[in-house]
């Protein structure tokens, strides 16, 4: 098991700038225009050449209630029949995929996201799955990782009874904080018992996995109320949980400007839920896995990580990283092999591109040999915190040293500060950087620069 974390105050307040989250490298900001859906018929059929496993995600955008903070692409309405005409469009571009696809590449990890996914109907949810089994490779003996995002106040037993029933078997939470008094601000009035009797029924229809998301950082928190939140949290013994901190970019984020800047704790305030809440998961027996995320020892991220064959893709921490993953809906991005291509995130551009029976792709990249070796560096310290330049001067066929020659002064600071150890056999992420990996990270990154960094949130 990878060595505890340690905390060091100095150095966060140093190392703690804003940059990417990496689930990518180059990261989302670099899509552009010129790469299309033609490109995407060749990355497919490559794909089917090669008969990759697939990881599939789909996006349904749907919320009956805003909450203030959220970020994510949505569309904020009570009238449950907007879901119709999206559905048949999502049908119609899974038909227009799967065609370009092998039935023999088995779909391993599959993810409903949002929005909240039981926005839809039962009969809403049989469908679109039925659909999806009818024209991908579906695996029916529960070994796939098949997930879906769950609010808590949109679902019940029967909704965990049908999921269950179409083939789920992971589950993960909305909590962010437990509260009234941050609930009422963030307007998301969410209790315990809520919460509890969802997990309690995963439990019972034997779901694999169930996470929760917590939020430090939102208004009206302090860190003695944020630790009763992780306490109570606790108790309910998630496999896994993941403990974002709030990025107030109200700038870009419409609903966010509904929250009053005055109640956001103060960055010290911020600095001591971190603190609390990771001696209150180490206390009880959670790994830090990198990047906000925590699990328990036999949960498959932290065996993955022990195992060094953790990977990093759009859709976060994955066992699945060797697979191509398509993206259904709505602002949805796809990974197939050096291409990232991203769905129109307008709901009605979506809908009419599909209508004329084309797909919505409206910008991507591709990847070149510099991006797919500096992705690998960035992937290798961000999932397993340390780096061997002989192999990389192996897979790349470069001099390590020379070819990162600009970079070595930044990595040689870090090393004096103590983030990381740089020897002339590679780079080991110290215990107290851990919190910093992104930071690290940012070192290897040819894209950042000031002007663009501004889009990003803070490491901590």
């Amino acid at each position: 098991m990878l060595d505890v974390l340690r905390w060091d105050s100095d150095l966060i307040h140093r190392y703690d700038l804003a940059g990417p989250r990496y689930t990518s490298y180059p990261t989302a900001v670099q899509l552009h225009s010129e790469v299309g859906s033609f490109d995407l018929l060749h990355a497919l059929r490559d794909s089917r050449r090669a008969v990759r496993p697939l990881s599939i995600y789909v996006h349904v955008p749907f919320c009956a209630n805003i909450c203030y903070y959220c970020a994510c692409n949505k569309v904020i309405t009570k009238d449950r029949g907007r879901a119709a005409p999206y559905l048949q469009r999502l049908e119609q571009e899974i038909q227009l995929i799967a065609c370009h696809l092998d039935p023999k590449q088995t779909v391993e990890q599959l993810h409903f996201g949002g929005g909240t996914p039981t926005f839809l109907s039962h009969v809403e949810l049989r469908q679109l799955m039925a659909h999806l089994r009818q024209h991908f490779n579906l695996l029916d003996d529960d070994s796939g990782d098949y997930g879906i995002e769950i609010d808590p106040r949109e679902a019940d037993w029967s909704t965990m009874g049908l999921l269950r029933e179409l083939g789920f078997n992971r589950v993960s939470l909305g909590v962010q904080d437990l509260d009234p008094l941050v609930q009422r601000a963030i307007n998301r009035l969410q209790s315990l018992e809520q919460t509890r009797a969802i997990i309690e029924a995963a439990r019972t229809l034997q779901f694999r996995s169930i996470n929760l998301d917590l939020i430090y950082g939102l208004p009206k928190q302090t860190p003695e109320g944020f630790a009763r939140t992780v306490e109570e949290v606790i108790k309910l013994q998630p496999d896994r949980l993941s403990v974002f901190n709030y990025a107030h970019l109200p700038e870009r984020f419409l609903p966010q400007r509904r929250i009053d800047s005055n109640e956001l704790p103060a960055p010290a305030a911020k600095l001591e839920m971190l603190h609390n809440t990771i001696e209150q998961l180490t206390a009880a027996g959670y790994v830090y896995i990198g990047m906000d995320h925590f699990a328990l020892p036999d949960d498959a991220l932290a065996i993955a990580q022990e195992e060094s064959t953790l990977q990093r893709n759009f859709q976060g921490y994955t066992t699945h990283g060797h697979c191509d993953l398509i993206g259904l809906g709505v602002s949805a991005i796809s990974q197939i092999g050096d291409l990232y291509c991203q769905n129109s995130s307008d709901l009605n551009t979506y809908q009419d591109t599909l209508s004329t029976a084309q797909l919505a792709t409206s910008r991507g990249l591709i990847c070149t040999q510099d991006d797919r070796l500096r992705r690998a560096v960035i992937q290798q310290l961000i999932c397993h915190f340390e780096l061997d330049f002989q192999t990389f001067e192996r897979d790349f066929t470069i001099d390590f040293r020379g070819y990162f020659n600009d970079q070595w002064p930044a990595l040689q600071a870090m090393h004096k500060d103590g983030l990381i150890e740089l020897s002339n056999e590679g780079i080991k992420v110290l215990p107290a950087g851990r919190l910093l990996v992104r930071s690290v990270c940012m070192v290897f990154d040819a894209y950042l620069d000031l002007h663009n960094r501004q889009r990003f949130s803070r490491v901590i």
